[in-house]
Protein backbone atom coordinates (compact mmCIF):
# COMPACT_ATOMS: atom_id res chain seq x y z
CA UNK A 1 0.00 0.00 0.00
CA UNK A 2 1.54 3.39 -1.08
CA UNK A 3 1.99 5.78 1.80
CA UNK A 4 -0.45 9.11 1.68
CA UNK A 5 1.56 12.40 0.16
CA UNK A 6 2.30 14.74 3.02
CA UNK A 7 -0.15 17.43 3.71
CA UNK A 8 0.17 20.64 2.17
CA UNK A 9 1.85 23.06 4.72
CA UNK A 10 0.28 26.29 4.75
CA UNK A 11 0.77 29.51 6.19
CA UNK A 12 -2.02 31.95 6.40
CA UNK A 13 -1.28 35.69 6.04
CA UNK A 14 -4.18 38.59 6.55
CA UNK A 15 -4.31 41.24 8.61
CA UNK A 16 -7.84 41.22 9.30
CA UNK A 17 -8.53 38.13 12.48
CA UNK A 18 -11.76 37.38 10.44
CA UNK A 19 -10.25 37.15 7.12
CA UNK A 20 -7.51 34.43 8.98
CA UNK A 21 -10.07 31.99 10.91
CA UNK A 22 -12.10 31.91 8.08
CA UNK A 23 -9.30 30.41 5.89
CA UNK A 24 -7.49 28.58 8.79
CA UNK A 25 -11.45 27.21 9.51
CA UNK A 26 -11.59 25.89 5.76
CA UNK A 27 -8.25 24.90 5.02
CA UNK A 28 -7.58 23.10 8.02
CA UNK A 29 -11.08 20.81 6.96
CA UNK A 30 -9.01 19.47 3.93
CA UNK A 31 -7.05 15.86 4.65
CA UNK A 32 -4.57 17.09 2.21
CA UNK A 33 -3.97 20.76 4.21
CA UNK A 34 -1.99 21.53 7.64
CA UNK A 35 -2.37 25.22 8.56
CA UNK A 36 1.14 25.50 9.97
CA UNK A 37 0.81 29.27 10.91
CA UNK A 38 -1.11 33.04 10.78
CA UNK A 39 0.43 36.09 10.16
CA UNK A 40 -1.43 39.78 10.58
CA UNK A 41 1.31 42.10 8.64
CA UNK A 42 4.06 41.21 5.94
CA UNK A 43 6.45 41.69 8.43
CA UNK A 44 5.16 38.28 10.59
CA UNK A 45 4.39 37.10 7.61
CA UNK A 46 8.21 36.92 6.52
CA UNK A 47 9.35 35.75 9.60
CA UNK A 48 6.87 33.20 9.99
CA UNK A 49 7.47 31.68 6.57
CA UNK A 50 11.58 31.58 7.10
CA UNK A 51 11.03 29.87 10.61
CA UNK A 52 7.93 27.29 9.32
CA UNK A 53 9.35 26.46 5.95
CA UNK A 54 5.50 26.32 4.73
CA UNK A 55 4.73 25.03 0.98
CA UNK A 56 2.18 27.80 -0.11
CA UNK A 57 2.03 30.94 1.88
CA UNK A 58 -1.99 32.92 1.20
CA UNK A 59 -1.17 36.57 1.33
CA UNK A 60 -3.19 39.40 1.27
CA UNK A 61 -1.95 42.57 -0.12
CA UNK A 62 -2.57 45.07 1.53
CA UNK A 63 -1.30 44.63 4.70
CA UNK A 64 0.65 47.19 7.60
CA UNK A 65 3.78 47.47 8.57
CA UNK A 66 5.12 45.40 5.53
CA UNK A 67 2.67 44.77 2.44
CA UNK A 68 2.19 41.93 0.63
CA UNK A 69 3.87 42.78 -2.52
CA UNK A 70 6.96 43.58 -0.53
CA UNK A 71 6.74 40.34 1.66
CA UNK A 72 5.86 38.42 -1.54
CA UNK A 73 9.59 39.92 -3.00
CA UNK A 74 11.34 38.26 0.14
CA UNK A 75 9.76 35.37 0.15
CA UNK A 76 9.28 34.80 -3.62
CA UNK A 77 11.88 37.05 -5.33
CA UNK A 78 14.34 35.88 -8.46
CA UNK A 79 17.05 35.44 -5.80
CA UNK A 80 15.30 33.21 -3.01
CA UNK A 81 16.15 29.56 -2.96
CA UNK A 82 13.60 27.13 -1.97
CA UNK A 83 11.10 29.47 -1.55
CA UNK A 84 7.48 28.66 -1.11
CA UNK A 85 4.64 29.27 -3.48
CA UNK A 86 2.68 32.65 -2.84
CA UNK A 87 -0.85 32.53 -3.32
CA UNK A 88 -2.36 36.31 -3.66
CA UNK A 89 -5.65 36.82 -2.50
CA UNK A 90 -6.78 40.68 -3.12
CA UNK A 91 -10.12 42.59 -3.06
CA UNK A 92 -10.71 44.10 -6.12
CA UNK A 93 -10.71 42.44 -9.99
CA UNK A 94 -8.52 45.31 -11.43
CA UNK A 95 -5.68 45.87 -9.09
CA UNK A 96 -2.34 47.35 -10.07
CA UNK A 97 -0.72 46.02 -6.97
CA UNK A 98 -1.48 42.26 -8.28
CA UNK A 99 0.77 42.90 -10.71
CA UNK A 100 3.60 44.26 -8.93
CA UNK A 101 3.13 40.65 -7.15
CA UNK A 102 3.18 38.72 -10.14
CA UNK A 103 6.54 40.33 -10.64
CA UNK A 104 7.85 39.77 -7.14
CA UNK A 105 7.40 36.16 -7.42
CA UNK A 106 3.88 34.92 -6.27
CA UNK A 107 2.47 31.84 -7.92
CA UNK A 108 -0.92 33.46 -8.82
CA UNK A 109 -3.88 35.13 -7.16
CA UNK A 110 -7.55 34.78 -6.45
CA UNK A 111 -10.30 37.55 -5.47
CA UNK A 112 -11.30 37.50 -1.57
CA UNK A 113 -14.66 36.65 -2.71
CA UNK A 114 -14.14 33.11 -4.06
CA UNK A 115 -15.74 30.56 -3.48
CA UNK A 116 -13.88 28.35 -0.58
CA UNK A 117 -13.69 25.31 -3.05
CA UNK A 118 -11.98 27.91 -5.64
CA UNK A 119 -9.33 28.75 -2.64
CA UNK A 120 -8.58 25.25 -2.15
CA UNK A 121 -8.36 24.24 -5.14
CA UNK A 122 -6.10 27.31 -5.58
CA UNK A 123 -3.43 25.89 -2.87
CA UNK A 124 -3.61 23.01 -4.50
CA UNK A 125 -2.94 24.39 -8.08
CA UNK A 126 -0.07 26.32 -7.07
CA UNK A 127 1.64 23.56 -4.19
CA UNK A 128 1.86 21.18 -7.89
CA UNK A 129 3.89 24.04 -9.09
CA UNK A 130 1.48 25.07 -10.94
CA UNK A 131 -0.43 28.66 -11.48
CA UNK A 132 -3.41 30.19 -11.44
CA UNK A 133 -4.21 32.33 -14.83
CA UNK A 134 -7.06 30.66 -16.45
CA UNK A 135 -9.49 32.49 -14.88
CA UNK A 136 -10.94 35.56 -17.39
CA UNK A 137 -9.94 38.21 -14.68
CA UNK A 138 -6.61 37.26 -14.88
CA UNK A 139 -5.86 37.94 -18.55
CA UNK A 140 -8.26 40.59 -18.25
CA UNK A 141 -6.17 42.06 -15.71
CA UNK A 142 -2.90 41.61 -17.54
CA UNK A 143 -4.14 42.47 -20.37
CA UNK A 144 -5.20 45.82 -18.90
CA UNK A 145 -1.35 46.01 -17.34
CA UNK A 146 0.14 45.08 -20.55
CA UNK A 147 1.16 48.44 -21.65
CA UNK A 148 3.21 48.19 -18.75
CA UNK A 149 4.87 44.73 -19.45
CA UNK A 150 7.23 46.15 -21.70
CA UNK A 151 9.89 48.48 -20.41
CA UNK A 152 13.37 48.31 -21.56
CA UNK A 153 14.92 46.06 -19.36
CA UNK A 154 18.18 44.23 -21.49
CA UNK A 155 18.06 41.77 -18.48
CA UNK A 156 14.40 40.52 -20.13
CA UNK A 157 14.25 38.45 -23.33
CA UNK A 158 13.13 40.35 -26.50
CA UNK A 159 10.71 39.05 -28.93
CA UNK A 160 13.49 37.91 -31.28
CA UNK A 161 15.28 36.19 -28.73
CA UNK A 162 11.81 34.02 -27.18
CA UNK A 163 11.36 32.84 -31.23
CA UNK A 164 14.78 32.09 -31.71
CA UNK A 165 14.85 29.77 -28.29
CA UNK A 166 11.82 27.79 -29.12
CA UNK A 167 10.73 25.34 -31.46
CA UNK A 168 7.91 26.34 -33.48
CA UNK A 169 5.55 23.71 -31.34
CA UNK A 170 6.78 25.20 -28.40
CA UNK A 171 6.49 28.64 -29.37
CA UNK A 172 2.96 27.17 -30.10
CA UNK A 173 2.57 26.11 -26.52
CA UNK A 174 4.41 29.15 -24.91
CA UNK A 175 1.18 31.34 -26.77
CA UNK A 176 -1.13 28.94 -25.25
CA UNK A 177 0.31 29.22 -21.72
CA UNK A 178 -0.24 33.04 -22.37
CA UNK A 179 -4.07 32.71 -22.95
CA UNK A 180 -4.14 30.86 -19.39
CA UNK A 181 -4.70 27.47 -20.81
CA UNK A 182 -4.12 24.62 -18.30
CA UNK A 183 -2.01 21.76 -19.68
CA UNK A 184 -5.14 19.75 -20.23
CA UNK A 185 -6.31 22.80 -22.31
CA UNK A 186 -3.57 22.93 -23.99
CA UNK A 187 -3.67 19.07 -24.30
CA UNK A 188 -6.86 19.33 -26.03
CA UNK A 189 -6.20 22.29 -28.16
CA UNK A 190 -3.47 20.91 -29.68
CA UNK A 191 -3.95 16.95 -29.75
CA UNK A 192 -1.04 16.22 -27.71
CA UNK A 193 -1.17 14.21 -24.00
CA UNK A 194 -1.19 16.26 -21.07
CA UNK A 195 2.40 14.40 -20.09
CA UNK A 196 3.39 15.31 -23.18
CA UNK A 197 2.34 19.31 -22.61
CA UNK A 198 4.07 19.34 -19.17
CA UNK A 199 7.09 18.54 -20.79
CA UNK A 200 6.65 21.23 -23.31
CA UNK A 201 6.37 23.15 -20.16
CA UNK A 202 9.30 22.30 -18.55
CA UNK A 203 11.67 23.12 -21.75
CA UNK A 204 10.26 26.49 -22.11
CA UNK A 205 10.62 27.63 -18.71
CA UNK A 206 14.22 26.17 -18.83
CA UNK A 207 15.09 27.65 -22.34
CA UNK A 208 13.50 31.18 -21.31
CA UNK A 209 15.32 31.52 -17.54
CA UNK A 210 11.80 31.33 -16.04
CA UNK A 211 10.76 30.32 -12.77
CA UNK A 212 6.82 29.29 -13.57
CA UNK A 213 4.42 30.43 -15.54
CA UNK A 214 3.11 33.20 -14.20
CA UNK A 215 6.57 34.59 -15.42
CA UNK A 216 6.03 33.43 -18.88
CA UNK A 217 2.61 34.87 -19.27
CA UNK A 218 4.50 38.24 -18.25
CA UNK A 219 6.84 37.65 -20.72
CA UNK A 220 4.67 36.94 -23.50
CA UNK A 221 2.75 39.91 -23.19
CA UNK A 222 5.93 42.06 -22.60
CA UNK A 223 7.41 40.80 -25.88
CA UNK A 224 3.98 41.10 -27.59
CA UNK A 225 3.38 37.27 -28.20
CA UNK A 226 0.31 37.10 -26.49
CA UNK A 227 -3.43 37.84 -28.36
CA UNK A 228 -4.82 41.28 -26.88
CA UNK A 229 -1.17 42.55 -26.53
CA UNK A 230 -0.92 46.22 -27.69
Amino acid sequence: MTDAPPPIRVLVCDDQALVRTGYVTIFSAQPDMEVVGEAENGHEAVLAAQRLRPDVVVMDVRMPLLDGIEATRRLAGPDVEDAPKVLVVTTFNVDAHVYDALRAGASGFLLKDAPPAELVNGIRTVARGETLLAAAVTRRLIGHFAQHLRPADTSVPGRQDVVRALTPRELEVFRLIAEGLSNAEIAAAMFITPETVKTYVSRILAKLGLRDRVQAVVLAYRVGLASGTP
